[in-house]
């Protein structure tokens, strides 16, 4: 449907973000990219021609998901927006997003990054 897309992220630029291979890895990754989409569309809206969007990514040590920005590239408007998500990309998450992800880490008793802390010290139940 759209003809090009750009690399947005996984979170926002000065935040860490869940490493590939930790134990709620997928789950907190994609929440992770949700969040990121619902504070890029709250800041810039929607734009006719292109969607932002998770891709998944093959990486060494399995999949891998980020936020794209996939637009019409014949499309001024649309090319704009996508330039415009890649420059305006929030650089820490807000409180909502901040919020689900504490959320999230006190569910599972993972850290930020998707690890059990307890493994990270070498302790094993």
């Amino acid at each position: 449907m759209y003809d090009d897309d750009i690399y947005i992220g996984s979170a926002p630029c000065d935040e860490e973000c869940a490493q590939v291979g930790a134990e709620y890895y997928s789950e907190l990754a994609k929440l992770e990219c949700r969040e990121l989409i619902r504070m890029l569309k709250e800041k810039l809206g929607a734009q006719a021609g292109a969607e932002l969007r998770i891709k998944s990514n093959p990486h060494d040590f399995g999949s891998y998901y980020s936020v794209h920005c996939y637009f019409d590239d014949k499309s001024e408007e649309a090319t704009e927006y996508a330039l415009k998500c890649e420059d305006e990309c929030p650089k820490k998450w807000d409180d909502e997003a901040r919020k689900k992800l504490r959320e999230f880490r006190i569910e599972h008793k993972c850290d930020n990054l998707g690890h059990y802390p307890h493994k990270k010290l070498g302790i094993y139940y």
